[in-house]
C-alpha cells in the first residue's frame, strides 16, 4: 500500500501508473489486480486493443517511447533477481522522466 500511495503522489501520469500496474499485475498473475487495473484503464479511457496488446507491448504500435521505458523498467524491476535492472533498461527512463518520478516508478 505504501508503495501504491506513493506512485500516486508521483509526477507520474495516472494513466501510466495504471499501465505499469497492470503490466506487473500480468507478471504476478493477480487475477483481482488485472480486473482491477483493467478496469481503472478503461474508465481512464484507454481502448481495448491497446489493453490487449499489453503483455506484447515490445512489438506493438500501440505503445509511446515514454510508455515502452516505463514498461521495460517495470518488468525489470519486477524480475530482479534475474535481470538486476540493467542499466540499458534504466538509461531509457532519463529521456522521458524526472529524477522523482523514477524513483517512485521502481517502488
Amino acid at each position: 500500500m505504501q508503495a501504491k500511495n506513493a506512485l500516486e503522489k508521483s509526477t507520474l501520469d495516472l494513466t501510466l501508473m495504471e499501465l505499469i500496474y497492470l503490466r506487473v499485475s500480468q507478471i504476478n498473475g493477480c487475477a483481482f489486480c488485472l480486473e482491477m487495473h483493467s478496469k481503472a484503464l478503461r474508465k481512464a479511457g484507454v481502448n481495448q486493443a491497446k489493453l490487449d496488446a499489453l503483455a506484447g507491448w515490445r512489438v506493438s504500435h500501440h505503445f509511446s517511447e515514454q510508455e515502452c521505458a516505463a514498461l521495460a523498467w517495470a518488468e525489470s524491476v519486477t524480475h530482479i533477481a534475474e535481470t538486476h535492472a540493467e542499466d540499458n533498461v534504466y538509461l531509457p527512463l532519463l529521456d522521458h522522466f524526472s529524477a522523482p518520478a523514477r524513483v517512485k516508478s521502481a517502488i
